[in-house]
């Protein structure tokens, strides 16, 4: 009895290893993929989302209409894309309202991102009328990547902010 304890206790549970993508052959230890439903994957390797608190979904959705999806690098960091859930078209008409210029603040460094206005397609963001249960998003230069994930920036459109998000 006093071995087959000893034995219980001495197993250990290695790290799971994937082939990583060097020349060298060497293997990477990645952790184990988590089971919460806010995992999200960026590159295959998992990343916990850091969820809105409760009273704050609450307050975007009562106040404005939407429920905010976060806010994502895209383009290899290049951009950052604000995405939102329409819950009330009425009050999220602020959102796609084209005449406002949306603008994205880093809270630790005070930079302000702006739309990208391209040529031919115009500013990188829907604007047309809001609609119940439709998803919409933004897309904001992130030129020399001064934000990464992990960072908290407010979005402000007219009098709409949204406070502390946290990038993805």
């Amino acid at each position: 009895m006093l071995l087959a304890g000893l034995l219980a206790s001495s197993v250990v549970i290695p790290a799971v290893y994937t082939p990583a993508d060097q020349s060298d052959g060497k293997l990477e230890a990645v952790p184990p993929p988590a089971t919460s439903s806010s995992v999200t994957s960026i590159g295959g390797r998992p990343l916990m989302a850091v969820e809105m608190s409760p009273k704050a979904k609450r307050y975007y959705q009562a106040t404005w209409g939407v429920d905010i999806l976060g806010v994502k690098t895209v383009s290899s960091g290049l951009m950052l894309r604000f995405s939102y859930l329409v819950l009330d078209a009425n009050r999220a008409k602020v959102l796609n309202d084209k005449k406002l210029n949306p603008t994205m603040i880093d809270t630790k460094s005070g930079a302000k991102l702006v739309i990208p206005t391209l040529e031919k397609v115009g500013q990188l963001r829907q604007s047309s009328t809001p609609e119940n249960g439709h998803q919409y998003w933004m897309v904001f230069s992130n030129r020399g990547t001064l934000v990464k994930p992990g960072d908290k920036v407010d979005i402000v459109i007219g009098s709409f902010r949204a406070s502390g998000l946290t990038v993805q």
